[in-house]
C-alpha cells in the first residue's frame, strides 16, 4: 500500500499529476485546489491508494486534513473516489466541516455529482465530521465547535447551546464541556 510519494513533477493537469520517483512516473489525481497549491517542481504528497479487481488508483493530497476529508467520504454507501475529489475540489476541510455542522444541504448540492438526496445521505453519515487543527491554527473555534457537538449529543439544544458556550472561558474541549454543563443544570 502506498501512503506517501515523494518526487519531481512531470506533468501537471488541474485534477493529475505525473510524479517522477527516481525514474519511476505515478499517475496521482489530486483535487483542484491542491493542485493550485503546487508550485515548485518537487512535490510530497499523501496518498489513498484505492485497489480495485481492474484497477489501482492513486489520490494525492498536499494537506494531511483534505486526505481525512477524502477518505472519510469514499466511505459513504453511494460515494466513489470521483466524487469524493469533487468534494475536496469544491471545498477546504474546514468549509466542509462547518456545512456538515450546520447540515446545509444547498451548499453541499452544488458539488457536480451530488443532488438532494446524495446531499442529505452525505450529511447524516457524516454528522460530528471535525477536523484536526494544526497547532499554527488557532484551535477555540475548533474547540468551541467540538464541545457544541458533544453537548448537542447529549440531547441539548443547538442555540441554548451556542448561548452558553459564549459565557465559557475553558482553553480546551473538557473544560468547555464541563462549564456548560454546569450552566445547564441551573
Amino acid at each position: 500500500m502506498i501512503v506517501g510519494i515523494e518526487g519531481t513533477i512531470e506533468r501537471k493537469e488541474p485534477t493529475l499529476l505525473n510524479v517522477n520517483v527516481n525514474g519511476i512516473i505515478y499517475e496521482i489525481f489530486v483535487s483542484v485546489n491542491c493542485s493550485s497549491k503546487i508550485i515548485d517542481q518537487k512535490v510530497k504528497l499523501y496518498i489513498t491508494h484505492i485497489i480495485r479487481e481492474d484497477s489501482q488508483t492513486l489520490y494525492g493530497f498536499l494537506d494531511p486534513n483534505e486526505k481525512k476529508l477524502f477518505d472519510t467520504v469514499i466511505k459513504i454507501n453511494g460515494v466513489g473516489p470521483k466524487v469524493a475529489l469533487a468534494i475536496c475540489s469544491t471545498f477546504t476541510p474546514s468549509s466542509f466541516s462547518q456545512i456538515v455542522s450546520s447540515n446545509d444541504v444547498s451548499m453541499l448540492k452544488r458539488v457536480p455529482g451530488i443532488g438532494p438526496k446524495g446531499a442529505s445521505r452525505i450529511l447524516v453519515e457524516l454528522s460530528g465530521f471535525i477536523i484536526d487543527t494544526d497547532e499554527n491554527e488557532d484551535s477555540s473555534s475548533s474547540n468551541l465547535l467540538e464541545a457544541s457537538l458533544a453537548l448537542e449529543s447529549l440531547g441539548f439544544k443547538k442555540d441554548i447551546v451556542s448561548k452558553v458556550l459564549k459565557n465559557c472561558s475553558g482553553t480546551n474541549t473538557s473544560e468547555l464541556v464541563r462549564q456548560a454543563l454546569k450552566q445547564l443544570q441551573k
